[in-house]
């Protein structure tokens, strides 16, 4: 099983910046009249700025106006709660997990929906750590398209059955699957169907664990 490349999501599984999307949808919705709370909230994971806007106000009648004006406060509100991250938000086992890959000549690829995803990678320090990003400006079709997995295994020189993926969303699960490529659950096992293998966060995991459960899994 030649694994060349990790790609990894961004916020749930090398920083948790979910508070913060939440503050900033809550406002919006309060301010515009929509239900909010976390349970809609979950449906939001992995998904596009707009798909998000698409499910909060889908009672509501907005012309793509509205869409771009909603869009743009929900971000204003999430980047200036953003602003304070350091160092200290990434989560536990991530930075040892990226640094055994980056010693055993393993790629590394961020996959993430965000557009203010170099803005958070700068700011936790983990931009020296990865090959390639591929954030939402990357590509036309989000998660649960397979395209931004796709481009970053292109960017990496890599192919996408010798990638591994770790998200911690359901469509970003499935975009792994649909570009082929190993698909390894960061979280909930109930809310991560189609992964091979799911672990609870990235504390204590190592190369040779994600590896052996692959083949365990996925034997060829």
């Amino acid at each position: 099983m030649p694994l060349e490349a990790f790609i990894f999501d961004l916020d749930g599984v090398l920083t948790d910046t979910a508070i913060f999307h939440y503050q900033a949808w809550k406002r919006l919705a309060d301010e515009w009249g929509a239900e909010f709370n976390w349970e809609i909230n979950h449906q939001l994971r992995g998904v596009s700025r707009r798909a998000s806007m698409e499910i909060i106000f889908k009672d509501h009648d907005l012309n793509e106006e509205d869409f771009q004006r909603g869009m743009a406060r929900k971000n204003g509100y999430y980047q200036s709660l953003i602003r304070g991250m350091t160092p200290e938000n990434v989560l536990p086992g991530a930075r040892e997990l990226l640094k055994e890959l980056s010693e055993n000549d393993i790629k590394i690829g961020l996959g993430s929906a965000s557009k203010n995803a170099r803005t958070v990678l700068n700011a936790i320090g983990l931009t020296d750590m990865v090959d390639v990003i591929g954030d939402g400006f990357s590509v036309e079709h989000g998660k649960p398209e397979p395209d931004l997995f796709l481009f970053v295994a292109h960017e990496m020189g890599v192919k996408p059955q010798n990638c591994v993926v770790l998200e911690d969303a359901a469509a970003g699960i499935e975009a792994a699957n649909r570009a082929g490529m190993y698909a390894v659950g960061i979280g909930q096992p109930d809310r991560l169907p189609g992964a091979d293998v799911v672990y609870p966060n990235l504390e204590g995991l190592t190369l040779e664990k994600i590896e052996s459960d692959l083949e365990t899994a996925r034997p060829y």
